[in-house]
């Protein structure tokens, strides 16, 4: 057993993976493989086959050992949404490319514009799996028709980093913030211009069986060929949709993520720091509608995204984006964002208590450093203890169920 291999055990034996992939790039002897619950995680399918400094580049990156808040120069920061230089609500200009993206299609129109206009070779991203739709797979897009195709949440398992051509001089990479984060940590340079890191805000990675338990529960069997299937898209925020031979089904957002997708997220997200991507250079996110409550609003509508610039290339890019009319915008405070996103603020606010929780019940989470937890945590002492506990309690029956 190799150090690298040490360290996997470990992030494995504390469920603190999130299926990013990394470690086996860093090990070709490692595959990325569903377990029992539905979840990516790597499985050893051969003698170690190590990059250079393997071990090292893992403890310093998986998202299952650390991650770290980014605060470049001349940054501006939320407390609960991280640094940013500008912030706005944006669409895509190509009415086709906003209705099939999940909410205004940005990130779509991005990719197909770097693509076309040179400013990536490649992007490595998400879609369908042609050959099995109820899946999801890496893939590197380089067309206009490639960016479309993937146009469209991914709520399954898929473990980006295994895709090569996220590591490769200028490309773009569209990841999970997790991800993100373990790329830029990873400090492996390609030789060449670094790849563009695009994210979203990620609600977490839910198991593969709510996909096929969504479908089935829909009237499509694991028996039945699913002819085509998305999670989002053709709409704001868009039914869950699937065809096999003459039976269509659908859902809505509620019903897909809320009741069947959401509830099964792996303990990995549900301890994440950093749900709004702020390793990235640009981040994308819902910027949904609230009522009186704050709560959002999923009521169907042309599609609207809230888009981040993190870095200044990335606020670079944005802007020749607008100036060459990819996409539309209007100026957007982020604490507008931050009532529109309640679920990602009530996680970083109370994560410290969810964090030391697991620590009481014997499962070490990863460290976090910078986010700004504890000033966050203690500002509401007994809801902070009544979220400590119950996280406790629950990792306690999970660790119970698992002898």
């Amino acid at each position: 057993m190799t150090e690298l291999r040490d360290r996997v055990q470990d992030v494995l034996a504390r469920d603190a993976c999130s299926g990013c992939g990394l470690c086996a790039q860093l090990d070709r002897g490692l595959q990325m493989r569903l377990d029992a619950g539905g979840y990516a995680r790597p499985v050893e399918i051969g003698a170690p086959d190590e990059t250079p400094d393997a071990a090292r580049v893992f403890a310093r990156s998986c998202p299952g050992v650390r991650i770290s808040a980014q605060d470049p120069a001349g940054s501006r920061r939320h407390p609960l949404l991280g640094s940013y230089f500008a912030a706005w609500e944006a669409w895509a200009t190509d009415p086709e490319i906003r209705l099939a993206g999940s909410s205004g299609g940005v990130l779509t129109a991005l990719h197909a514009w770097l693509v076309s206009s040179g400013r990536a070779a490649r992007i490595a991203g998400a879609a369908v799996d042609p050959s099995e739709p109820r899946r999801s797979i890496p893939v590197t897009i380089t067309t206009r028709e490639q960016a479309l195709a993937a146009a469209g949440s991914r709520y399954a398992p898929v473990a980006a980093l295994t895709n090569p051509d996220a590591f490769a001089a200028g490309s773009a990479v569209t990841a999970k913030p997790c991800e993100i984060a373990a790329l830029r940590a990873s400090g492996l340079e390609p030789g060449g211009e670094a790849p563009l890191l695009l994210s979203f805000f990620c609600a977490g990675t839910p198991s593969q069986g709510a996909t096929d338990a969504l479908l089935e529960g829909l009237g499509i069997g694991p028996d039945r060929t699913v002819d085509a299937m998305r999670y989002r898209g053709n709409g704001w925020p868009g039914r869950f949709a699937a065809r096999a031979g003459d039976t269509e089904v659908s859902a809505d957002y509620e019903e897909s993520w809320g009741s069947t997708l959401g509830p099964t997220t792996q303990w990995r997200c549900k301890v994440c720091p950093d749900g709004v991507g702020e390793s990235a250079d640009i981040v994308a996110a819902d910027s949904w509608a609230t009522d009186e409550r704050g709560y959002p609003q999923f009521a169907e509508g042309a599609g609207v995204s809230a888009l981040i610039a993190r870095t200044p290339r990335g606020l670079e890019v944005i802007e020749a984006a607008i100036a060459e009319g990819v996409i539309e915008v209007r100026p957007l405070s982020m604490d507008g964002l931050a009532s529109a996103q309640p679920l990602q603020t009530a996680r970083r606010r109370y994560l410290l208590a969810r964090l030391w929780g697991s620590t009481l019940a014997g499962r070490t989470p990863p460290r976090y450093r910078g986010f700004g937890l504890a000033r966050l945590g203690l500002v509401h002492p007994r809801r902070f203890v009544q979220v400590l506990r119950g996280t406790a309690r629950r990792v306690r029956a999970a660790r119970g169920r698992r002898r």
